[in-house]
């Protein structure tokens, strides 16, 4: 576990963590790729991740099935190194949520993209401080 997981959330993931819980995919990626890029330590990746899970439905938005699929899968893989938890982000929660999203695209398929259940899109879960 990378130590910086005892951190408070920096101010920037907070805030793409809001604008992604609010369906503002593509808004939170800009937060979040400005703060991915301003740190040095290792647990950028974990804004990566997140950063790619929003993205990932943006690209679902605007029916891009290989986008999402390619995004959700990177961006598991991330987050999945911060599990349990990280800056107070439920990460498990974050991986399982996101694999049964990415799962679901696997069985409908590219051709029925607009069949996919929004309500299956997690809702990410930080600890206030």
């Amino acid at each position: 576990m990378n130590p910086r997981c005892d951190d408070r959330a920096p101010d920037g993931l907070r805030q793409g963590i809001a604008m992604y819980n609010r369906g503002e995919y593509y808004e939170c990626h800009e937060v979040l790729e400005d703060t991915w890029r301003a740190e040095a330590d290792d647990v950028r990746y974990l804004y990566q991740g997140i950063l790619q899970i929003g993205v990932a439905f943006h690209h679902l938005r605007n029916d891009n099935w290989r986008g999402a699929v390619g995004l959700l899968s990177g961006g598991i893989e991330k987050v999945g190194r911060y599990r349990p938890q990280c800056m107070g982000v439920d990460t498990e929660k974050l991986v399982h949520d996101a694999q049964n999203c990415l799962d679901q695209l696997h069985v409908i398929g590219q051709d029925n993209v607009d069949q996919f259940d929004w309500s299956m899109v997690p809702v990410i879960e930080i600890a206030e401080p």
